[in-house]
C-alpha cells in the first residue's frame, strides 16, 4: 500500500461522522408504526430492508475507517528495533611472561683426592713426610703461643680406620721446658699418655689400647708446654705417627709452622 492511499484512507476515515441517533429514531418509528391496511408499493414494503441495509453499511464503513485510521497511524518508522551490541574485536593482549632467572653455574668443587683426603698438604721438606698411604697430617704452631708458653698442634686425617695408632710430639730442650698439659679429640680413655725427657727433647706419647679403634676422619693433639722467656725456636721440633689400617702399616713425620 503506497502513501498516497494511505493518506486518502486516513482522510476519509476522520471526515466520516455517522449521525447514530437518526439512524435508531428511524428504525424505532418503522418498528412501532400502525399496521398497513392498504396496499403499499413495493418500495415502501423493501424500505425497512434497505434502511438496515444501510444502517448495517455504515456500521462497516465506520468499523472498516477506524481501522484503516489505526493501521495508518501505525507508521513502519514508529518501531525501533535495538540490535544487540556487537562484541568488542579488540582483545586485550595478555601481560608478558615473566623472566625466570636462570640459575648461575655451579662452581666446579674439585673431587677430593684419596690421599689427601681434606685440605692442602704442607710443603715437605728433605726431614719430613706429612702423607703416606691413608694418612695425611700437618704440624702447627699454635696462634695463642707467647713469650712464656707454647701449644704445638697436630691435625691427623685417615681415609681408613686404624687399629694401630702411635702419636709422638717432641719439643726440643730449649731453657725450662715444662710440660703444663695436653688434649686430644679422640676419646682420652682409648689411649695410653705419657709426657718424658728423651734425648734432650720433651716428648708427648699417645698409644691407642689394644682392641680400640681410630675411625675415619680429622683428629687433633696438642702438647702445651711453657718456656723461658722470650721468643723460642722451633727449628728442632718435631712429629711421627705411626699407624696400622686394613691396607697395611704407614708413617709421616714433620716439623711445626706457623699456625694458618
Amino acid at each position: 500500500m503506497n502513501d498516497h492511499i494511505t493518506r486518502r484512507l486516513r482522510e476519509a476515515a476522520e471526515a466520516h461522522q455517522p449521525d447514530r441517533a437518526r439512524i435508531l429514531a428511524r428504525v424505532q418509528r418503522g418498528a412501532a408504526g400502525p399496521p398497513v391496511r392498504h396496499r403499499t408499493s413495493a418500495f415502501a414494503r423493501s424500505w425497512p430492508k434497505a434502511a438496515l441495509a444501510g444502517i448495517a453499511t455504515a456500521g462497516i464503513l465506520a468499523t472498516g475507517g477506524l481501522a484503516v485510521a489505526g493501521i495508518a497511524r501505525t507508521s513502519p518508522s514508529d518501531t525501533v528495533t535495538t540490535a544487540p551490541a556487537a562484541p568488542s574485536t579488540t582483545a586485550t593482549p595478555p601481560p608478558p611472561p615473566t623472566p625466570t632467572p636462570s640459575a648461575p653455574p655451579a662452581a666446579a668443587v674439585p673431587a677430593p683426592s684419596a690421599t689427601s683426603p681434606a685440605g692442602p698438604r704442607p710443603t715437605p721438606s728433605a726431614s719430613s713426610r706429612p702423607q703416606n698411604g691413608p694418612l695425611w697430617s700437618e704440624g702447627s704452631v699454635d696462634q695463642h703461643s707467647n713469650p712464656y708458653w707454647g701449644q704445638h698442634d697436630l691435625v691427623l686425617r685417615t681415609v681408613q680406620p686404624l687399629t694401630s695408632l702411635t702419636v709422638e710430639l717432641r719439643i726440643a730442650q730449649t731453657g725450662d721446658v715444662r710440660d703444663p698439659g695436653n688434649w686430644l679429640t679422640l676419646p682420652n680413655d682409648d689411649f695410653t699418655v705419657t709426657v718424658q725427657e728423651s734425648g734432650g727433647a720433651l716428648v708427648y706419647r699417645w698409644v691407642l689400647k689394644p682392641g680400640r679403634t681410630v675411625p675415619v676422619g680429622q683428629h687433633e693433639f696438642a702438647a702445651q708446654f711453657n718456656h723461658a722467656t722470650g721468643v723460642r725456636n722451633t727449628a728442632n721440633d718435631g712429629y711421627r705417627v705411626d699407624a696400622r689400617s686394613a691396607g697395611g702399616s704407614a708413617s709421616v713425620w714433620g716439623g711445626f709452622g706457623p699456625a694458618r
